[in-house]
């Protein structure tokens, strides 16, 4: 063996074996089945879009559609944030440049099937060969949505969506530049190729997840998210930090199942790997420091612009690793809501936040989780400010649990799902709404049947 093949096979070797020795890769995780290890993955790949941070970077966005060389631009975001600074800072710069574009501002706070549906037919009739996303995760989404269906006009809208109710095909056609320009500090959807809407037929969410709709330039500019209210913040600050919570915590990506046969094939959430867990970790100390500031001091530009990257930070993590059951038990919960409108969101219809319906399981989900990771759990409480000195592996839940109901306590989050308008009645619903969230709840390190499943909800109807 040359000498240089023999440094690169030592090498190698030494990342394997480092690899394999932190906490989530080693003695404290349990794969799910011994036959499932016969065809669980051996690799993990990190992708995320370029991003750009600054305070007024929006005003460079005119010169990055010029190098793209794009003639006719899609600028996308809802009836709100049409009227606000953000989006006339876009158009400012487009016109300044002297760049073609069309607005379309009726994208739906939590979108549908059919509201992708009516973004995607704009977007096909238009002829945009670049879009432009101004706004919240819902906006991105859309947008991500929008140019995947105006790329491949022929698709049925359920060939891309995630199965089991949709077909799952992976992306091969060509999609058109994507710039996105949150405005929240929440989703990190800027980061991710995901997509995620509520079904109407089933009334639960679900999405479409596939790298190709990453963004391909996102637009990190703190001062917008001055203009988020209290409860906007909150809640998107809670979906940051199930975000890095559920990534890190997530089973290992050599236990994820199963292989896939071609690199295509390989999904956007592998389960957590050294990479990922490296945003996770940085995300939670930035929430410990800043996420109560940010909430209630709207002026704070520091705490703002912080959360700002943290959800950056989260969503590289969780783009790649993935999110669990958080995640998966809140789609059915925003997807079922009845009369609840939360407080300080513009829309007309009925509205459990995102953020919202993910972090009203937190609570029993990590304490549920915990005995399958405790070091992770353990982990995680401590960088969010508990000392975990003395506590016993066996108390990593419970001790996270307390941790997560001080953090709702202080951002004055309901009391559970009763007080979102949900009743025991409602479990077997919600359980059912559950169920096709494999995308999802097959990433987190402890398998459930539909009582467990029954379990965390009914454990969730009050949180305090």
């Amino acid at each position: 063996m040359s000498s240089a093949r023999s440094r690169a096979f030592h090498l190698l070797k030494s990342i394997s074996s480092a690899t394999c020795q932190c906490p989530a890769h080693s003695a404290g995780w349990t794969p799910h089945s011994t036959k499932a290890a016969k065809t669980t993955d051996y690799a993990f790949e990190m992708a995320c879009s370029t991003v750009r941070y600054g305070p007024r970077v929006t005003q460079e966005i005119g010169q990055d559609v010029g190098v793209l060389g794009a003639k006719k631009v899609l600028v996308m975001t809802d009836a709100t944030l049409a009227t606000m600074r953000p989006v006339a800072a876009v158009l400012d710069s487009l016109s300044h440049h002297k760049v073609e574009f069309s607005v379309y501002d009726s994208v739906r706070v939590e979108p549908t099937d059919s509201s992708f549906k009516d973004a995607a037919n704009f977007a096909k009739a238009g002829g945009f060969d670049a879009f432009i996303a101004v706004g919240g995760g819902s906006v991105i989404d859309t947008c991500k949505a929008a140019n995947l269906y105006a790329s491949d006009p022929e698709a049925d809208f359920l060939d891309y969506v995630n199965p089991p109710i949709g077909k799952g095909k992976p992306v091969t056609v060509k999609l058109a530049p994507l710039i996105a320009v949150p405005t929240t500090a929440g989703t990190g959807s800027e980061t991710t190729g995901v997509a995620i809407f509520d079904y109407e037929p089933l009334k639960a969410k679900t999405g479409i997840a596939n790298r190709a709709l990453r963004p391909t330039l996102g637009i990190i500019d703190p001062l917008h998210t001055l203009l988020m209210p209290e409860r906007v913040t909150a809640y998107s600050g809670f979906d940051v930090l199930c975000h890095a919570l559920e990534s890190f915590t997530a089973i290992p990506y050599q236990q994820r199942s199963p292989r896939p046969e071609h690199p295509l094939l390989r999904p956007a959430y592998q389960g957590s790997n050294p990479i990922s867990d490296v945003w996770a970790r940085h995300a939670l100390g930035i929430i410990r420091d800043y996420f109560k500031r940010s909430v209630y001091n709207q002026d704070d530009v520091e705490a703002r612009s912080q959360m700002h990257l943290a959800s950056t930070f989260a969503g590289v993590g969780f783009g790649n690793a993935g999110v669990h059951l958080c995640h998966g038990l809140s789609y059915p919960i925003a997807g079922g809501v009845r009369n609840y409108k939360a407080k300080e969101y513009q829309c007309d219809h009925a509205l459990i936040p995102h953020g919202l319906s993910v972090v009203m399981t937190a609570p029993a989900v990590f304490t549920f989780t915990a005995p399958f990771c405790p070091e992770r759990h353990l982990e995680a409480a401590a960088l969010l400010g508990h000392d975990t000195t003395n506590v016993r592996k066996e108390d990593a839940g419970l001790v996270l649990a307390d941790v997560l109901r001080k953090y709702m306590s202080d951002m004055k989050i309901d009391d559970g799902l009763e007080a979102l308008g949900f009743t025991k009645d409602d479990i077997p619903a919600l359980v059912k709404g559950t169920l096709p969230q494999h995308r999802v709840t097959k990433l987190a390190p402890r398998e459930q049947s539909e009582e467990d499943l029954a379990g965390l909800f009914e454990h969730s109807m009050k949180v305090y």
